[in-house]
């Protein structure tokens, strides 16, 4: 999980602080000490996290009291504060064309991800309603082709190719011209890594970039490579330029380094992060709400969208006038699950809630994702007439239904109780705000 690490070093110097009514000019070093070190052992540059200490001691030490608040909360307001702008302060959006289509260059060594970066740049900007043309520019790598037209046909996005014996140049150039031609908002270019920096790649990419006068040119690094990444990102942005940096594999990076220098040694924001394998796992990178989950005080507004763009609104409203009325079923269950699952993995969605980490047994929670799908499969393997009315379901029924859905009659039972159980709780709650003066029927999570 991202920033694990640091995230507990934080915290506990957070916690020391919290309760504390009147903090002091030693309490405060006493803090920064440990904040140094964590910040240093989650691979942060060294003169980064000089800078940052001193930031925060001068703002907190001696500072005005808000009146709202006690010292020690107010130390780490000033964290709070400081690690966003670390980040760079604000969310910095994608560059926009004032006349279509805007062009925008992938760059970045092998093995950061950068032709998958690319496939889901372009299903980020489709969820927007944006048509994108993808231009297949590496003619190096093996494969590399191949692989983009794959994505592209997964997305329905259109990829534009010459071949592995055309010229780069030749083929970004094209490609533009094409995007123009067809209406296409972006023209998204997947241009050729290397193993390491080189000046042959640099000049060719310094080539490309005369050529089509690009927009955007997105760094693609491994947030897993730490300290390695940064030092890309300066090489990159000293020999060409770059306006914005792509994270990928922050998902699995418990460390956090990467995403916390790479902005205050390169001065370019970190645009995108990559969260997943999925082609849906591409984020915009929100500074504050990064902050926030590193001091353990949630990041309700990613949930929030999260849910908005899983969530079907119609279905929502039925399902909850279905609640009120007590007449919802296995099917919706099924159709609930499903949406819930679209937001990603459960243990990712409760560390966006503010406190979670500090709830017993949070730190070692594993959602069970084999469980949600014996679930799917067991009301799957369920006729109309059983999912509608399970109280019809008796012992042959359920010895039929474990058997299609390869599970164990006991899973079906279990299932089958817990459901009752949930009417139950629905009907009790239904009859509580009966008896009560504000009768508003009861909402399940995240509708």
């Amino acid at each position: 999980m991202a920033f694990e690490g640091l995230s507990e070093r934080l915290q506990a110097v957070m916690k020391k602080l919290r309760g504390k009514g009147k903090v002091t000019e030693a309490d405060v070093k006493e803090a920064m000490r440990e904040v140094r070190l964590a910040l240093l052992e989650a691979d942060v540059n060294f003169k980064v996290v000089k800078s940052f200490i001193d930031s925060v001691k001068e703002r907190a030490v001696g500072q005005e009291v808000l009146q709202s608040l006690t010292p020690g909360q107010q130390v780490i307001k000033v964290v709070n504060e400081e690690l966003t702008r670390l980040m760079g302060g604000q969310r910095s959006d994608l560059a926009r064309a004032k006349r279509p289509p805007t062009r925008i260059m992938m760059v970045g060594l092998q093995g950061a991800g950068k032709t998958t970066t690319t496939g889901k740049l372009a299903r980020y900007l489709q969820k927007q309603n944006r048509r994108s043309l993808l231009v297949a520019a590496d003619v190096y790598r093996p494969a590399a082709i191949r692989q983009l037209e794959i994505l592209g046909s997964d997305l329905n996005v259109p990829v534009f190719s010459l071949g592995d014996q055309a010229d780069p140049v030749r083929i970004a150039e094209e490609g533009v011209r094409k995007a123009g031609e067809e209406g296409f908002d972006y023209v998204i270019i997947d241009t050729a890594g290397r193993l390491h920096i080189d000046e042959a790649m640099m000049e060719e990419l310094r080539r490309i970039k005369d050529a089509v006068q690009p927009d955007e040119i997105l760094l693609v690094v491994d947030a897993m490579t730490g300290q390695d990444a940064v030092n890309v990102a300066e090489s990159f942005n000293n020999l060409l330029g770059i306006t914005g940096v792509v994270l990928t594999k922050l998902d699995g990076d418990t460390r956090g380094g990467a995403a916390l220098s790479v902005k205050s040694v390169t001065n370019c924001p970190i645009k995108f992060v990559g969260m997943g394998e999925k082609t849906d796992a591409l984020e915009p990178f929100y500074p504050d709400r990064m902050a926030s989950r590193i001091l353990g005080m949630g990041d309700v507004l990613t949930l929030i969208e999260k849910a908005q763009a899983a969530v079907d609104e119609e279905k929502a409203k039925e399902l909850q006038r279905k609640m009120r009325t007590l007449s919802f079923t296995l099917e919706d269950f099924l159709q609930q699950m499903q949406q819930v699952r679209k937001m990603g993995p459960l243990e990712d969605m409760l560390t966006m809630l503010p406190g979670a980490g500090k709830l017993k047994g949070m730190k070692d929670l594993k959602v069970d994702e084999k469980q949600f799908a014996r679930v799917e499969a067991i009301i799957r393997s369920m006729t109309p007439e059983e999912r509608e009315r399970p109280e019809i379901i008796n012992a042959s029924r359920r010895r039929r239904i474990a058997n299609g859905s390869g599970t164990a009659v006991q899973d079906v039972n279990r299932l089958l109780k817990q459901f009752e159980d949930m009417k139950k709780m629905m009907k009790h709650l239904q009859q509580l705000t009966k008896g009560g003066k504000k009768k508003r029927g009861f909402r399940f999570p995240f509708m």
